[in-house]
């Protein structure tokens, strides 16, 4: 076997580990008796236009057209559909021919990474990041190079441009953010992409923009830009996880700027690395549910309610926290040093969180809000308690 890929699968990731847990100890007390923030796995229902779409396909497509092969890159009227909506919708034209529909946010980084990285090239990436970004790297033979964002969580655009050097390939940015919540700002995009063009220029090569966006829809404030409308060099990876609460029907897509230099050989690299690691032809039934409900997304109200709820009973009692734009995350700081201790001392209580340090910073948790409003104010008793354990939080 490969040992690199048994070291893998024997040590799944903190969020997996945790959430593994948490169902065996619901299985041992109940699950009324635990309180689970570890994965980001959406509560609020999907919107209808899913279930009516599922049952229209149902009832008016024969099983083998519906459940048959599409197309490697996707279904061609699904495509033209994901196209003519970024077209419209974000006033960037958008060609059907460099979309390519993806098992959801997953295949859609590690395909584009596998698809523009040669060995030994890097990935720059401010930190806070998803902690699988660095399995998926160094599957495409490429190294991350965290950037630490500011106080704050934003981007620290001298530190991004300082980090570019010749072996950069491409910077990833996840905006709205996991873990934080942050969104960045329009301004903040176009700064990056005069820095990108910039960098480009020096080493006579692209230096792409690689935009996850899972949580596009799932913000609290204005909606951020395209990444398309301020960078040409963009690949877009979306999800419909998150905006549709279908995060175990795994659908998404690529979408490769048509400005991008040389769209249709990047377009080609896709495809190659999309026949390389497996994933061609996205789940078929699920592509025509997405085309569907483009626009469409789960009651963001919800999420911002549980947001209020739980922010506001922290810092009453003591925790120190940056209200998020967006996502279903908080970032709270942990009340010692140590956060992987400070989570041990909450299992104690119940309360399953998630230490920073696999997201690529120290003396943090994510707290996974996404959850129904009663784990909430069921779980506010044990986190008071919790910080009472500390008679000088932060000191």
């Amino acid at each position: 076997m490969n040992p690199e890929m048994k070291q893998l699968g024997e040590e799944r990731s903190a969020i997996r580990e945790l959430f593994e847990y948490g169902n065996a100890r619901k299985g041992e007390i109940g699950a009324e008796n635990v309180f689970d923030f570890s994965l980001g796995n959406p509560s609020v229902p999907a919107p209808a236009c899913v279930r009516e779409e599922i049952s229209r396909l149902l009832r008016e497509v024969p099983a083998e057209r519906l459940h048959g092969y599409t197309s490697a890159a996707g279904d061609p009227a699904v495509r033209e559909a994901v196209a003519s909506y970024i077209g419209t919708q974000f006033g960037v034209p958008m060609s059907a021919s460099l979309v390519y529909m993806t098992c959801g946010a997953a295949a859609s980084l590690t395909v584009s990474m596998k698809a523009l990285c040669r060995a030994g090239d890097e990935i720059v990436v401010p930190a806070p990041y998803f902690p699988e970004y660095e399995i998926f790297a160094r599957n495409a033979g490429a190294v991350l190079v965290p950037v630490p964002t500011d106080a704050s969580f934003r981007p620290d655009l001298p530190a991004i441009a300082a980090a570019i050097g010749k072996r950069t390939r491409a910077v990833l940015v996840n905006s709205p953010n996991n873990p934080t919540g942050a969104v960045y700002t329009e301004a903040e995009m176009r700064a990056l992409g005069e820095i990108l063009r910039e960098k480009s220029r020096e080493s006579g090569e692209p230096v792409y923009l690689f935009a996850d966006e899972p949580y596009r829809e799932l913000c609290y404030g204005a909606p951020p830009v395209h990444p398309m409308a301020v960078y040409e060099n963009t690949l877009v990876l979306y999800s419909f996880s998150k905006s549709l609460s279908l995060a175990g029907e795994r659908i998404g897509y690529i979408a490769v700027s048509p400005r991008c230099a040389g769209a249709e050989d990047v377009f080609s690299a896709v495809c190659g690395a999309g026949r390389s690691l497996g994933f061609v032809c996205a789940p078929a039934l699920f592509q025509r549910v997405a085309a569907a409900c483009l626009g469409k997304s789960a009651d963001v109200g919800e999420y911002r309610a549980n947001r209020d709820l739980l922010a506001n009973a922290l810092r009453a009692a003591g925790y120190r926290l940056i209200e998020p734009e967006g996502a279903f995350y908080l970032f709270v700081q942990s009340p010692e040093r140590d956060a992987s201790a400070f989570c041990e001392r909450a299992k104690r209580r119940e309360l399953l969180l998630v230490p920073s340090d696999s997201f690529g910073v120290g003396g943090y948790v994510r707290i996974s809000y996404c959850v129904p409003r009663s784990v909430i104010e069921r779980s506010l008793p044990a986190f008071r308690a919790l910080i009472a354990e500390y008679p000088t939080p932060y000191a």
